[in-house]
């Protein structure tokens, strides 16, 4: 056999030899091949080596070579890789724990949760330091314009609450400065600042609320709207109205009457639009027309960012979506700013006349209403004043007559001539079942206009009697279903009787709503916050409300867990954090947005 067939050509041995690693199979197969041939040359001619046996030789050394190279090279990238890999599993994990020490220190992550409860909350976090409410002060004149934004001592101290409000403000509690934007466009600028630069909003139009909801808590700014005040269209055909938040609604109903119309929600004198949507109002016509709610069909509201919406169209039915316009109505500026209402208006009635009728207690007087209710008597509206609200009203001398200081019922009829005569005389015919003492009914708009005045007088007739200047008024309200109404009447005079203080009972009776009118000082106040507070809770035990029309604010803001139940509250919170998740705007009311200290809420 020829050794030419066992061994590799020059040209393979060659091309090997400018292979400087080649994979480790192939070196171990051609290996073995080399010293198969190797060998067996070896053997058939062992007393001679040849040239070509000396290279068989070199070459196999040389293959052993290779093969050592690469076992090391073998080893040292196996220890390298698991070093890198140590390493790389170290800036793994470090990276991970520095985005969760990272990720821990930011309190504003997105929750799954469909609620908030009150102790998962954190303290909102506003800068309402000088140097950054002087520089929002420059944005907002250029805004306005210098005239339109008012640091103004007592102006500041008018818009942080009122002397009929039953909530006392604190020092610390008022703005920096009051602006007064003129359009929807200028609100939308004004909350943009104040969103970037996290300043507090508390907005204002009328100033009646009783609650403390334009109290600025968190100091910040007021936004005054009081130069938004225009009836902007009036669509006699459709019926409804489209008004800024600063129109009035006694003025508004001046300029409907010339058209006949008349928009029905009737609360204290000074109301405006803004607020009246805001604390989802209602006064002496809400018996026969209902509240605030039922007559908006339409709001445009800047959201705590600066967008501006608008709730719906202006047709009278819509199932078009979530109802945003009765989401607003009632949140007290707390999820938006309203600059536009599309107010729902009625035909003014043919007739109109006034019924006042007396009894021996306020409970016959709770009974005669009552009855009314149940027999379906369609009147317009019924208001109860007992016997110390009368009296405050004939010594403040405010109304043109004196009156019985006896528990009173005011009655208001509407309709046709024929109509509101037969409503008084089925309604006469009531009060004397019930012992009325006597019954008394306009003849004319002016009989009528001076039975009614005491109606409206009796707040102010209250607040006369102020002996000084520590003296202060809460005006509160609640509600419950009209069976219990003698009940919670009969039970809350009494209670203000055993109190001590000068209390007085009035209120829409119609619907169940009443209120009490308490004159305190300073060293009584806290006898005044019980026969409130028994008062509240009366009313829930009664499955009745907290407030009937004046809205939460920040007096009423404890009661609602006890109302509605922790979860529904927590409800609330959750959508307060939607709309405004920086918590700018009014913040404190209607829900608390961080846990109370201690001792701050009164045990139930």
């Amino acid at each position: 056999m020829s050794t030419s067939k066992l061994c590799p050509s020059i040209a393979l041995l060659r091309s090997l030899g400018r292979v400087s690693h080649p994979p480790s199979q192939c070196v171990q197969q051609v290996s073995l091949r080399f010293e198969r041939a190797f060998h067996k040359s070896r053997s058939l001619r062992r007393e001679e080596k040849s040239f070509k046996g000396q290279l068989y030789e070199s070459t196999a050394q040389r293959l052993e070579r290779e093969r050592a190279e690469q076992r090391r090279f073998a080893k040292e990238r196996g220890e390298s890789s698991g070093g890198r890999t140590a390493a790389t599993t170290f800036v793994f994990v470090g990276t991970a724990l520095g985005c969760y020490y990272l990720g821990s220190l930011n309190t504003s992550t997105s929750s799954i949760t469909s609620t908030t409860p009150l102790a998962s909350t954190e303290a909102p976090k506003h800068n309402v330091s000088p140097s950054n409410l002087q520089a929002a002060w420059t944005d907002f004149v250029g805004i306005v314009g210098e005239d339109h934004v008012s640091t103004d001592e007592d102006a500041l101290q008018y818009h942080s609450g009122s002397e009929w409000s039953s909530y006392t403000t604190k020092d610390n509690e008022r703005p920096f400065l009051i602006v007064f934007p003129s359009t929807t466009e200028e609100v939308s600028k004004i909350v943009k600042v104040c969103h970037e630069r996290r300043i507090p909003i508390t907005g204002y139009s009328g100033g009646t609320s009783l609650e403390g909801h334009f109290s600025a808590t968190r100091g910040g700014i007021c936004v005054d709207f009081g130069r938004m005040d225009k009836i902007l269209k009036l669509h006699k055909d459709d019926l409804d109205v489209v008004v800024q938040p600063a129109v009035g609604w006694e003025g508004l109903n001046e300029e409907l009457a010339k058209d006949g119309l008349f928009f029905p929600p009737d609360p204290g004198p000074g109301a405006m639009i803004g607020g009246m949507v805001s604390t989802g109002c209602s006064g002496t016509n809400a018996y026969r027309y209902g509240t605030m709610r039922e007559w908006v069909l339409s709001l445009t509201v800047v959201m705590a960012d600066g967008t501006i919406i608008k709730t719906r169209q202006r047709p009278r039915k819509s199932s078009a979506g979530y109802d945003l316009t009765r989401t607003f109505v009632g949140s007290e500026g707390t999820l938006g700013l309203i600059t536009e209402a599309t107010l729902k208006v009625t035909v003014k009635p043919q007739s109109e006349s006034v019924a006042v009728a007396s009894f021996p207690t306020v409970r016959d007087a709770a009974e005669c209403v009552a009855k009314v209710v149940g027999e379906g008597i369609p009147i317009a509206a019924i208001e109860v004043l007992d016997d110390v609200q009368m009296r405050c009203i004939n010594e403040a001398g405010s109304t043109s007559r004196t009156w019985k200081e006896a528990p009173t019922l005011f009655f208001k009829f509407t309709g046709t001539p024929s109509a509101v005569k037969e409503q008084i005389g089925m309604v006469q015919k009531v009060a004397r079942s019930k012992g009325s003492r006597s019954f008394e009914f306009a003849k004319d708009s002016n009989e009528r206009a001076e039975l009614w005045s005491a109606r409206k007088e009796a707040l102010w007739s209250v607040m006369a009697r102020m002996r000084d200047d520590s003296d202060h008024v809460w005006t509160t309200d609640v509600a419950v279903p009209i069976s219990r109404l003698p009940d919670i009447i009969d039970e809350t005079k009494e209670d203000i009787r055993s109190s001590g203080l000068l209390g007085a009972i009035v209120g829409h009776v119609g619907d169940g709503n009443f209120h009490a009118v308490l004159l305190f000082n300073d060293k009584e106040r806290n006898v005044a916050e019980d026969v409130v507070h028994r008062m509240v809770k009366r009313a829930v035990e009664m499955e009745g409300t907290v407030t009937g029309e004046h809205g939460i604010g920040l007096i009423k803001r404890d009661y609602l867990n006890h109302e509605l139940g922790e979860s529904t509250v927590d409800a609330m919170r959750k959508l307060k954090q939607a709309f405004d998740p920086l918590c700018i705007l009014n913040c404190d009311k209607i829900v608390r947005v961080q846990r109370p200290k201690p001792g701050e809420v009164q045990p139930w």
